[in-house]
């Protein structure tokens, strides 16, 4: 290798990926605090490798509000062999987290669930996030949709398919299906996840009084967007805070 080559293989240090464990195992607790769990089912993920291919996912069929920063699988995307192991992943993690994971560079945080209010949206035939108030102008213009749900996603076809949806986009409405949101880091993911399902929830409850939605026009829809860039150290202190709580209960989360 040249001196100049990266090696884009090359995955954090003891400690980085220690952090990135506890972080991503806050992650799952906060989901059950907030509801936005399936029990045993759907799945967070973190790159530890700078390509993207090597990352930690949660063991299949365990419970959200049960998961430790050890009990994270350690997976590579090259290596399918994984999957005939005693510990293989849940097939559709494998194949939806996998192929972000390999395919996506900015998803180096993939969070991936059906919390109800956002999947309520994505049961419309136009889950769109209108901008309706600030919260929901958050996500003008910022989200992809696919409505091209092809059954759960086993297969890596299927895989390949949702991957490609993401586009350049941070976050996905999956028709008939749920969310995913990626980020650069846990915090990150975790504060756009959060406003995600309140926005949502603004929306499924303005719809249902029956009366039309006040739309904000384009400019001041995308203005009010654009003023949330300033605002992005609010994830991290949002994210520690979010920890300091989970700890006043149980820390166990962190071993």
């Amino acid at each position: 290798m040249s001196a100049n080559a990266i090696d884009v293989s090359r995955t954090r240090s003891d400690s980085e990926e220690q952090q990135l464990r506890i972080d991503l195992a806050a992650a799952f607790r906060l989901a059950v605090l907030f509801d936005w769990h399936e029990s045993v089912a759907n799945h967070f993920s973190a790159a530890v490798s700078d390509d993207g291919k090597t990352f930690l996912l949660n063991p299949r069929w365990k419970h959200f509000g049960t998961i430790c920063a050890s009990d994270l699988l350690l997976l590579n995307s090259d290596d399918s062999s994984v999957m005939d192991s005693a510990d293989a992943p849940d097939p559709s993690a494998w194949c939806i987290h996998g192929n972000i994971h390999a395919r996506v560079p900015h998803a180096r945080v993939l969070l991936h669930c059906h919390p109800p209010y956002a999947t309520a949206l994505c049961g419309l035939q136009d889950p769109a996030i209108k901008p309706i108030d600030q919260n929901t102008a958050r996500f003008y213009n910022r989200v992809a949709i696919d409505l091209s749900f092809g059954g759960i996603a086993d297969d890596q076809a299927e895989g390949q398919r949702i991957a490609s949806a993401f586009v350049n986009h941070s976050i996905m409405m999956m028709g008939n299906h749920g969310v995913s949101v990626a980020a650069q880091t846990v915090a990150e993911a975790f504060d756009q996840l959060y406003f995600l399902e309140r926005a949502a929830r603004t929306m499924v409850l303005a719809y249902s009084t029956g009366q039309p939605l006040n739309i904000m026009d384009n400019a001041l829809a995308e203005k009010t967007a654009a003023a949330w860039d300033n605002y992005t150290a609010m994830s991290f202190a949002h994210f520690e805070q979010m920890k300091e709580l989970l700890d006043r209960t149980d820390s166990n989360w962190r071993k």
